[in-house]
């Protein structure tokens, strides 16, 4: 059964933080792991877990630069892992699955946004290598060690809006353009969390994706200073534009997808603003919502079957 895309409500929304959504959770004798758990949204997704009773496994690139931000966070733990190479993928699952800890919470959310092109692996785009390849390898990988119950966040965005699944060139060999590169991985992150959701269900795995709002982060490390009064994100002052989050506001919702009860019949849905998000009306990003191809459950199954091929990964 395919959720609909309707809000509950969750008494939660926009302005709600990481805090107020763990409000009453305890995480204790609880795991999670937080791609990109050291930076940004993730460093905030990190603090509110821990501050809940969580461990925090938090796999990096820079697993030094990881155990600085991490050092004042009790329970959170750096490892070393690049998204962009399956090898490292491969040997961080190892590693872990040695351990025989389980995992209860996976939030994918380490990404990178509108870069230069670039090719990692055996050259594909790095958008979807990292964004999505990357964790769907990681999960299928470490697929042993979820628990009866745990959940999957897959941190997508209102960029799915500008591009479906690039069907007869994912890795844009010709026509590279940053924008649709990193739109492409958004609407694989959403599709990832569907398909993913739909092969779980029978052993209690849920997984949901959620859009985390527009927040300045270093996600937009790439873009030009100059350029984002243009895209609007900014004010002539350089403060956030109206309608931007803050971090703790903006790491909310994967939160709360990752733990609330009230989500636990409505799995694969695709989240925002800290409840289940409508059908997009409108191309405004800032508005929200979700447009159909990142809610098809065909295209969901084709994406699968294409990132098995290529990983040469499928745990499920």
């Amino acid at each position: 059964m395919i959720t609909k895309q309707r809000g509950l409500p969750s008494g939660f929304g926009a302005h709600s933080t990481a805090t107020d959504v763990l409000a009453g959770i305890d995480l204790t004798g609880a795991t999670a792991l937080v791609t990109g758990g050291y930076s940004g949204l993730g460093l905030e997704t990190t603090r509110a877990l821990a501050r809940a009773g969580a461990r925090v496994i938090v796999p990096a690139r820079r697993p030094d630069t990881a155990g600085e931000a991490l050092r004042d966070i009790p329970g959170a733990e750096p490892g070393a892992l690049d998204l962009g190479d399956l090898e490292s993928v491969r040997a961080f699952s190892d590693r872990f699955l040695d351990t025989g800890r389980s995992l209860d919470i996976v939030i994918n959310g380490a990404g990178v946004m509108a870069c230069p092109e670039t090719r990692v692996g055996p050259g594909w785009e790095a958008h979807f290598a990292i964004n999505h390849l990357g964790h769907f390898a990681l999960v299928g990988r470490l697929r042993p060690a979820l628990a009866p119950g745990a959940r999957v966040v897959s941190v997508a965005s209102s960029g799915h809006f500008l591009s479906d699944i690039r069907w007869a060139d994912p890795h844009f060999r010709t026509g590279y353009d940053r924008w649709l590169a990193y739109a492409q991985s958004k609407t694989a992150n959403a599709l990832f969390a569907l398909h993913l959701d739909r092969l779980g269900a029978d052993s209690g795995l849920h997984a949901y994706a959620v859009h985390p709002g527009s927040i300045l982060t270093p996600l937009q490390r790439h873009i030009p200073r100059d350029e984002w009064p243009g895209l609007g994100w900014v004010t002539p002052d350089g403060e956030p534009a109206d309608g931007f989050k803050t971090p703790p506001q903006g790491a909310a919702t994967a939160v709360w997808a990752a733990t609330s009860p009230l989500l636990g019949a409505h799995g694969g849905a695709y989240c925002q603003d800290c409840d289940i998000a409508e059908p997009a009306t409108t191309d405004d990003m800032l508005v929200g919502g979700v447009k159909p191809w990142a809610t098809d459950p065909h295209a969901a199954s084709r994406l699968w079957e294409l990132s098995s091929e290529l990983t040469g990964v499928d745990a499920f």
